[in-house]
């Protein structure tokens, strides 16, 4: 059995804003820095293989907690938001015309224009996850982390969701025989460094 943790990168400009990003590369604002400066991953997560998305804002969160450079992985990549990229879900939710859903509603087959699918997301993530041979640590994106979750959880995108994706958090899920199943503890919270 193969331990596979994940966190979500730090915050940015667009975060803030409430700006969907998907695979726009927005960088960690100053904030972040400063904020994820002051965690460290727990011990037994210190030594396993880290990853993380090729998009700027997960390597760098990466080097900030684990004090060492990721490897990357184009698997990793945030969804794709296709044309909703850098536009804010209250502004499309409010014209009826975007065709925009909230998460609870959307089903594995629902795509942004131009954009990606939560089933889509999973074909191209899940390659990748299986061929894991040890304890693996990602950080990445919601998106990311939502599809896996759900996989592991049982849950389809419809209703809510059975978790709540926070940062500064490794939410664990194991592997075994190309199964997901949520892992005990489920969520584990950073270390705060020693000042």
């Amino acid at each position: 059995m193969i331990k596979f943790a994940m966190m979500r990168h730090g915050h940015t400009a667009w975060n803030r804003a409430h700006q969907i990003q998907g695979r726009t590369d927005i960088p960690l604002d100053d904030q972040a820095r400063a904020d994820l400066s002051a965690f460290a991953l727990p011990a037994p997560w210190q030594e396993a293989d880290l990853f993380a998305s090729p998009l700027m804002r997960a390597r760098e969160t990466a080097e900030i907690v684990a004090g060492r450079a990721p490897k990357t992985a184009v698997a990793l990549t945030e969804m794709d938001w296709g044309v909703w990229e850098g536009q804010k879900g209250v502004d499309l939710k409010a014209d009826p015309a975007s065709g925009f859903r909230d998460i609870e509603d959307w089903g594995w087959d629902y795509r942004p224009p131009e954009g990606e699918s939560p089933r889509e997301v999973w074909d191209r993530i899940s390659p990748w996850l299986f061929g894991r041979e040890r304890d693996t640590l990602a950080i990445c994106h919601i998106g990311i982390m939502r599809v896996i979750l759900a996989k592991a959880h049982g849950w389809n995108f419809d209703g809510p969701a059975p978790f709540a994706v926070k940062r500064n958090r490794l939410f664990v899920v194991e592997l075994q025989n190309d199964m997901l199943k949520v892992a005990h503890p489920e969520i584990i919270r950073l270390e705060r460094r020693s000042a």
